[in-house]
């Protein structure tokens, strides 16, 4: 909440903050309802909402039928008015007849500003602050000393500081809602550089690269361009990690594409074989055998298998075997990735998906450490759970279980979403979720 806004308890007399409290008590409509009932009710000429600080007196709404002269953000010298002694003490000033009163009638406000009858009753808002006061004079004597009288001011005084409260929580409603569409203008803008104006030069990169490959003879430039190729499909997996997380965190979530997979066997050995095909070296044994069908998503699937068996490779043992298995149960499927190796220590357990989180223990340090956040994302998106063991003697396990079918999310607002800014033109099953081929 802005200090300057009405209900912050620290006052501030800078010329915005004054405007912007006389702006707040001139939104209230039935205001200068209860100024003319004021001046009807005590025959009194001149009533105004004033708003009063240590330093300034300013009038915010005003009715006047005496010619006194203050319009709206008009100001007095706060020393001349009686207002300041009311928010001094808290208590409302009641004068019927100044030049008789013993109290006021050598008092310097009544001669100076030619005022017979006052009235003035402090507005205190909810949160305590002193706003000002509601206030009313005339020439002439007026009886205003009757407690109905008194009561009537100090009733209004409390409705105007109720309608300002409600006012002002409007505003900042308002103005949280404008915060919240520029954000989300902003997250738009920031995933729309990384899913157009980043990829699409990487995209260029790529095919001059590929075509570099099959055109030259030299076997040197062809290690270049194969490296170029392959850097630049580390480049786009890494963009599409940052997008995902953009969407998790400054967005409305992942977004799911939710079909029925025949056979999400062929899905998986599809990922395991990419990686098989990439690391010939390394040992990848696959049990994959879910004998039911399965409704789900089945790229983001694809996605979390992915980022599970290239997390084994390499953190895991160099030398060590991963062991990938997949199973239907009752409800449920079953994905595990297993790797030999250095335990995820027991106080880091509770850390691994938290996005940017790396093992600080592992000499590998590529990537953004998102993977494992995004693959938590993905699994709870469809109603599951992703959990993890890691000891000497067991190895490093995790397990995602995810519902067979995942109809009872709401999908039609997460397909709505899915995959914005992604590269629609991938085809194959091993690489969805990969820009280029």
């Amino acid at each position: 909440m802005s200090p300057s806004s009405p209900h912050s308890s620290t006052v501030g007399d800078t010329a915005q903050e004054i405007a912007r409290d006389v702006a707040a008590v001139n939104r209230l409509q039935a205001v200068p309802t209860l100024l003319e009932v004021l001046c009807e009710s005590t025959g009194m000429r001149f009533a105004a909402v004033a708003r009063v600080t240590e330093k300034t007196w300013t009038a915010c709404v005003v009715k006047d039928d005496i010619d006194f002269g203050l319009i709206p953000g008009g100001q007095l010298d706060l020393e001349t008015t009686l207002c300041i002694e009311s928010k001094r003490s808290s208590e409302p000033i009641i004068i019927e007849h100044a030049s008789i009163d013993s109290r006021y009638c050598n008092h310097h406000t009544p001669k100076l500003y030619n005022i017979e009858s006052y009235v003035s009753v402090p507005i205190i808002l909810g949160n305590g602050r002193y706003f000002g006061n509601l206030c009313a004079i005339d020439p002439a004597p007026a009886q205003v000393a009757d407690p109905k009288i008194v009561n009537m001011f100090k009733r209004f005084a409390a409705l105007i500081a109720l309608q300002l409260d409600s006012e002002v929580s409007r505003q900042e409603d308002q103005s949280a809602l404008r915060d919240a569409h520029a954000a989300n203008e902003l997250r738009d803008q920031f995933v729309a550089i990384l899913g157009h104006d980043l990829r699409n030069p990487l995209q260029a990169v790529y095919s001059a690269g590929m075509l570099l490959e099959k055109k030259v003879a030299d076997p040197a430039l062809k290690d270049v361009a194969a490296r170029i190729r392959i850097n630049v499909k580390r480049m786009s997996s890494l963009i599409n990690d940052v997008l995902d997380f953009a969407r998790s965190r400054l967005g409305d979530g992942l977004g799911l594409r939710i079909a029925e997979v025949e056979d999400i066997n062929a899905g998986l050995k599809a990922v395991v074989r990419e990686f098989q095909d990439g690391q010939p070296g390394r040992q990848i044994l696959a049990d994959i055998s879910v004998t039911r069908k399965v409704r789900c998503d089945l790229g983001r699937v694809q996605q979390v298998a992915s980022n599970l068996i290239g997390n084994a490779l390499k953190h895991g043992s160099a030398r060590g075997e991963v062991k990938v298995s997949a199973n239907a149960e009752d409800s449920e499927w079953v994905l595990n990735v297993w790797n030999a190796g250095e335990p995820i220590p027991p106080e880091s357990l509770d850390k691994i998906c938290e996005p940017f989180w790396r093992q600080s223990s592992s000499g590998n340090r590529e990537g953004l450490g998102l993977g494992l956040y995004i693959c938590s994302q993905i699994v709870r998106a469809h109603g599951g759970t992703l959990s993890v063991t890691s000891t000497s003697e067991s190895g490093t396990s995790f397990t995602a279980r995810l519902p067979l079918d995942s109809d009872r999310l709401d999908h039609d607002a997460g397909s709505n979403r899915a995959h914005q800014g992604s590269d629609d033109g991938n085809e194959g099953i091993a690489e969805i979720r990969r820009p280029f081929p």
